[in-house]
């Protein structure tokens, strides 16, 4: 059951977009699993992708489609991550880019691919041949939420989020969704997720935003500690509103820049929300490091630590937990006696140790919660990061153990 989660339902039509789905049976029957975005020509398209050295064949592709061409269309399915899958499935990509380019005459250079789920299993390619003429049929700006719902694997609940706001008399939209439940670590996560607005931005500008934006929202998130072979992140800006972000540093750059920065964090935050087996939302925050760096590995280390995870699915405030993954997160030269450790607004670990003032009582009320946050001062200098998580319950081992039969 998601945490603390609400499906968004008012999605605002992005001028110049518009979505079609279909059931094309890339693995599920009676459902759809097939999903094509068409972008107005002259809009700008930004990405970031996996780390993952075995990444998927369609994020390969789809790399090298931004470099060569203007895109026009993106084509997703879920059911089959047509990773791990060698020159068959690097060929089967690039198939389905020229399925969709015949029927929209365009180059498929101009087509970007996304696939997501199971990985290691051949491209059920009469799937692409049956779906993408049935999306192409039903293309509206009105399938958002449709769309939301035909991009999930093992979401429980589809992901959108949708927002409008004045620059000058003129509205500007913005309107996103995303796709991911496990197999989440940045950098990415098994995510997908596609945000577009009707701002003008350069292509230049719109990939160093898409970078920062993904760096505080979709690569500040983990689940389980895995990096999937296929996330995707995109960020579309088709310019139909009239408004054009020039100068970086005005006041209209700085209000769109805001805007998207709360629809990516949202749309992160809900696949956390969604976790596979997940029923805590946990926010961790560490302060006062010394660098990035340092502030992210004692952040990973916590979110990441089994023990931990685990007393946050029983509400236990089992504390030593926390305290001794900061102790392993390899930042050196600590100096305990700087180091102050919060669950909420519970203090409980002052000057290397436990702090005189907590009890058990206070502690597990915290750790009881849905939603909570473990706050960590390093006492080291400036630098100050955040990250979600969940906890690990028994049902995360059941979802994961059942994903392919």
């Amino acid at each position: 059951m998601a945490v603390n989660f609400t499906v968004f339902e008012e999605f605002k039509a992005v001028d110049g977009v518009r979505l079609g789905v279909a059931q094309s049976h890339v693995r599920y029957a009676n459902r759809d699993d097939m999903v094509v975005v068409e972008l107005a020509e002259g809009t700008s398209v930004a990405g970031v992708f996996t780390t993952n050295a075995f990444c998927a064949a369609p994020v390969q592709i789809c790399k090298q489609h931004l470099a060569e061409a203007a895109p026009r269309y993106l084509l997703i399915n879920t059911g089959n991550a047509n990773a791990g899958t060698g020159k068959q499935g690097y060929a089967n990509a690039v198939k389905t880019c020229e399925l969709l380019a015949e029927k929209t005459a365009l180059a498929a250079a101009q087509i970007l691919p996304f696939s997501t789920g199971v990985i290691g299993e051949p491209l059920n390619m009469p799937a692409f041949e049956r779906g993408i003429p049935a999306a192409l049929e039903n293309l509206s700006a009105d399938n958002w939420a449709r769309a939301a719902k035909g991009i999930m694997t093992t979401d429980t609940l589809p992901k959108g989020f949708s927002t409008q706001f004045d620059v000058h008399g003129q509205t500007v939209t913005i309107t996103g969704i995303s796709k991911g439940a496990g197999m989440i670590m940045p950098n990415m996560a098994t995510m997908l997720g596609f945000i577009a607005t009707d701002a003008g931005i350069s292509p230049a500008l719109l990939q160093s935003w898409c970078k920062e934006l993904a760096d505080c929202s979709f690569n500040r998130i983990t689940i389980d500690g895995d990096t999937s072979t296929n996330d995707s992140c995109m960020l579309m800006a088709t310019g139909r509103s009239g408004v054009q972000i020039s100068d970086v540093a005005s006041p209209d750059a700085e209000l769109v820049f805001s805007k998207l920065k709360e629809a990516f964090q949202l749309l992160a935050q809900a696949i956390v929300r969604d976790g596979e087996g997940a029923t805590k939302f946990v926010t961790i925050d560490v302060s006062g490091a010394a660098s990035q760096k340092e502030a992210l590995d004692v952040a990973y280390t916590v979110a990441h630590s089994p023990l931990v995870k685990t007393a946050m699915f029983a509400s236990d405030a089992n504390w030593g937990r926390i305290l001794a993954a900061v102790g392993r997160s390899g930042v050196q030269n600590f100096d305990l006696d700087r180091v102050q450790i919060y669950v909420d607004d519970v203090q409980i670990v002052e000057n290397g140790g436990r702090c005189d003032s907590y009890t058990e009582a206070a502690g597990a009320a915290v750790f009881a919660r849905s939603e909570f946050s473990v706050r960590i001062e390093l006492g080291r200098g400036d630098v100050r990061e955040q990250l979600w998580t969940t906890d690990l319950s028994h049902d995360y081992v059941t979802i994961n153990a059942d994903y392919r039969s």
